[in-house]
């Protein structure tokens, strides 16, 4: 069981019958947010998770602050690896503020958030080289 209770199921597996008390709050924002990048000089996995982000669903909706917050917490398990003894409250406290970031299904479920990751479709090399021979010859070029 997590710190909240335990994982939620997925709404597909979800029966509800109550409405929720409170509904959710939108706030309309416009602009991209701008991805801060990567510390310099971090233990590669540090890197490696931080990087990782840049490809998770979740960051999708992540603002500004929470992309300062990732970075922070890169520079903070960089230190944690390289420590030649790592404190478990700290590793702790890290993997706590990682879940607010819903860097794991258990948090992103708590989160009310679901990634369906379909894979992503090939594309044919030779359909679009006769796409250009088709407009060359439909432009009186053939």
């Amino acid at each position: 069981m997590g710190s909240r209770g335990p994982i939620p199921k997925r709404s597909a597996e979800r029966r509800r019958r109550n409405k929720p008390e409170m509904p959710d709050t939108k706030i309309a924002v416009t602009g991209k947010v701008k991805r801060v990048p990567c510390p310099a000089d971090i233990h590669p996995e540090a890197r490696g998770w931080f990087l990782s982000l840049f490809h998770s669903g979740q960051s999708q909706r992540y603002e500004p602050s929470d992309w300062r917050q990732a970075r922070i917490l890169a520079i903070i398990l960089s230190r944690l690896l390289e420590s030649p003894r790592p404190s478990a409250q700290l590793f702790s406290s890290w993997c706590s503020a990682a879940d607010n970031l819903g860097t794991t299904e258990g948090a992103r479920l708590r989160l009310h958030i679901e990634i369906d990751r379909k894979p992503q479709a090939p594309t044919l090399a030779s359909v679009s080289v006769m796409d250009k021979y088709r407009t060359a010859y439909s432009d009186g070029g053939g």
